[in-house]
This record gives C-alpha cells, structure tokens and sequence, in this order.
C-alpha cells in the first residue's frame, strides 16, 4: 500500500512539474513577441520630446515593459500588453511597424502627433482584436482601408483631423459594435455607411468636401434616379391600363353589333340607330374614367 502511494505522488510531482513547465513556455513566448513588438513600436517612431525614454529593454524582469510609458499590461507582473496610449506626445513617422507582434493588444492610441503617411491596408491583420483604435489629429494620408470591417470587435474608431481622402468604405456600417466613430476635417468624399445605431451624427463627418447620405444631406445622384425610376414605372403603369380598358371595350361590343346586325335587323336601320346610343354612352363613360 505504501508504494502505492508513492507511486501516485511521483506521478502528481511530475504533472505539477510539466505543467510548471508548460506555463512557463507559454508565458515565455508571449513575453517575448510583447517585447519585440514594442521594439519595433519605438524603432519606427521619432521620439524628439523624449517621452519614450523610460522604454529601456536592457531589463529581464518580469512584468518591466508594463512600467513603460503610455504601455498597459494585462497584469502588473505579466508582459502582455493590453493598450498602448500615445497621444500627445509630439511623436513622428508613420504608423508603427510590427504592432501586430501584440498579440493580445485591444486599444491603440496615436492621437495628437505628427504621423503620416497611409493607414496600413492589411490593419485588420496587424490588430485583429482591437476595440479602440484612436488614429484623430495626425498627418495620415490616402484613403481608409476598407480591411477595418475586419476589425469586429471594434468600438471606437477615431480618424478625425487628418488628410484622409476617398470614400469611406461602406463595409464600415457592418460594425455592430460601434458607438464612437469619426472622420471629420479631412477630404472624403461620396456617401457615408448606415450604421445599426444613431451614436454617429452630422458632427462626426464635418468638415469633408461632399459627404452626403443619412445623417447628412442625401446624395444627389440616388435620389435622381429613384425619381426617373418612379415616373418610368407611373408611365408604364399607364399605359397598361388604357390598354386593357380598350381591349375589353372592343371584345364586349363588336361581337354584339355583328350578331345583331346579321339576325335581328337585316336593314341595320333600327339596331343602328339604337347602338349609337349606346355607343355613345359607353364611350362617354370611358372617357370620363380615363379623365379622372
């Protein structure tokens, strides 16, 4: 009995132990892909103020990239980067090169600084989980990547106050989380996404050459058109009508006048006579509906 449960505790020791191990493997590696992303984040921004000098990686202590700067952990002693919050800070370049080596990021702030350049097409790649992603008051050019309706578990999408150009991509509206979005001051142009929710207003997209759509005034374009498409459809309706109130006028009446013509009144005065008056009234009544 005795080496009975020596065994079992042999055995619980070296689950506890492989497991023990297997964290630690697991823990290593997302330590490791935190730390290089937040090595190229500061490789690719020009930092003149020195706000990101606290950002020393000669460190190997757990959890010392969460005393970062503008970085957030998941916990305190873990090196798993939750948010990065950027703003206001005078930085430089262009949208941060390997932030998609944050694994488990979720919100991104770049706000009020002087980055350029386009918004990366494949960001839905570069930051799949993200829920805020805040990119307001910057030089970003081009247009907006259509790839953001990838982004699905975003809230707050904030692309104001740049350069941006183009149409928004309409995709957009399929966000059913959002509750803050808005691209005003910039250069866009067309109609704007209809989004599930009423959180966006004519505020959110001020300040843009010819936005038009709900919540905006409506495009010129569409509302033409579905009048044109309106009075074709009127006009066709019409004419439909009048055709059939014709067709059944002749087919009730003429095979009447003949068979009467031929059995009843081989003169044809007195039927003739008689159905002019009732032609007459006929067609007076059918004029008469037409006109109404």
């Amino acid at each position: 009995m005795a080496f009975r449960c020596k065994d079992v505790e042999l055995l619980a020791h070296t689950l506890i132990c492989s497991l023990v191990v297997l964290l630690c493997i697991s823990q290593s590696y997302a330590t490791s892909t935190d730390i290089y992303c937040l090595k190229t984040v500061r490789q690719s921004l020009k930092d003149p103020n020195g706000y990101l000098s606290s950002w020393d990686f000669n460190n190997n202590t757990e959890g010392f990239i969460c005393k970062f700067t503008g970085v957030e952990c998941w916990h305190p002693d873990e090196n798993r980067v939750l948010n990065i919050h950027l703003s206001d800070m005078g930085l430089e370049g262009e949208f941060p090169h390997g932030i998609e080596n944050c694994t488990s990021l979720t919100g991104l702030d770049l706000s009020s600084n002087k980055l350029s350049g386009p918004i990366p097409s494949d960001i839905s790649k570069r930051l799949e989980f993200v829920t805020s992603l805040d990119l307001s008051t910057n030089r970003f050019s081009g247009e907006i990547p259509s790839s953001l309706a990838n982004c699905t578990y975003l809230n707050i999408l904030k692309l104001d106050n740049n350069q941006l150009k183009g149409n928004i991509p309409l995709q957009l509206g399929e966000l059913n989380r959002i509750k803050t979005f808005s691209v005003s001051n910039n250069l866009l142009t067309g109609p704007v996404p209809t989004f599930h929710n009423d959180n966006v207003t004519a505020d959110d997209y001020a300040n843009n050459p010819g936005l038009c759509g709900k919540p905006l005034k409506s495009c010129p374009g569409i509302k033409k058109k579905s009048q044109s498409g309106i009075i074709a459809a009127a006009a066709a309706g019409g004419v439909t009508f009048t055709a059939i109130i014709v067709g059944l006028v002749l087919y009730y009446f003429k095979p009447r006048a003949l068979k009467r013509k031929k059995e009843d009144d081989p003169e044809g005065n007195k039927w003739a006579k008689s159905i002019k008056g009732t032609k007459g009234i006929k067609a007076s009544i059918l004029v008469t509906f037409l006109a109404h």
